[in-house]
């Protein structure tokens, strides 16, 4: 049996006296790619912000790589390999492209050079402050300015919300490039008929617990209605 890659166990989590998980349960293997699933405000990004550490725990345990990074601070757990593509982008506005992606750089196999062979157009606007990039090019950097830091596994919160068809098919053919490359992925994206061909495995939150998990084939339209449907 391989062992996990990152696992979250049991996960209750508070925002002051409202509690916002209730119990989730995740696992992510080496070179596999999760969807995480739910309507808004079910406790996605709450989730993924407590995998990355951002968020204290009331109780349960986070895993990455066999170890228990339950108390470590998020610095530590990106430094472990998580990377992050949080929703919104929140790209350093005032800072060049370049400026970006070397901001959190660390050493590994991706580079500015790899990365901006990877996204062509960040080559292009190196020297462009990001607050003058589109949505599309301002995700491509946020993308790209985790790669720099090298993760084992790559986080996308809503990587292509809010974007024109024609860039978000290019997010997820470079989605689906790391995939390939063996690069292990969490994404949330409400666009499931590019996200679940991706996808290995699946778990859907409702109100704040992990209420189903299986393979994308395993998601049946009746399950769909029932927890991903308005």
């Amino acid at each position: 049996m391989t062992t996990a890659l990152a696992r979250l166990e049991g996960l209750e989590v508070f925002y002051g006296a409202s509690q916002a998980l209730f119990g989730v349960d995740l696992e992510i293997g080496p070179g596999q790619a999760v969807a995480l699933l739910g309507r808004n405000g079910m406790g996605k990004t709450t989730t993924i912000r407590t995998l990355c550490r951002m968020q204290p725990l009331y109780r349960g345990k986070v895993w990455f790589d066999g170890r228990d990074i339950t108390a470590l601070p998020s610095f530590r757990a990106a430094r472990l390999g998580i990377g992050l593509v949080p929703e919104g982008r929140r790209c350093f506005a005032s800072l060049t492209v370049t400026e970006n992606l070397i901001a959190a750089a660390r050493p590994g196999p991706w580079t500015l050079a790899r990365v901006q062979d990877f996204f062509p157009r960040l080559a292009e606007r190196a020297d462009q402050t990001a607050a003058t990039l589109s949505g599309g090019e301002q995700q491509m950097l946020a993308i790209g300015r985790a790669l720099m830091t090298n993760p084992r596994l790559l986080v996308l919160d809503e990587a292509t919300e809010g974007l024109a068809p024609v860039i978000r098919r290019e997010i997820w053919t470079a989605i689906g490039e790391l995939k390939r490359a063996g690069l292990s992925l969490l994404v949330v994206d409400k666009t499931l008929s590019e996200l679940l061909p991706l996808a290995d495995s699946c778990v859907i939150l409702e109100r704040g617990q992990s209420v189903w998990h299986g393979t994308p084939t395993d998601l049946s339209p009746e399950v769909e209605q029932r927890y991903l449907g308005l």
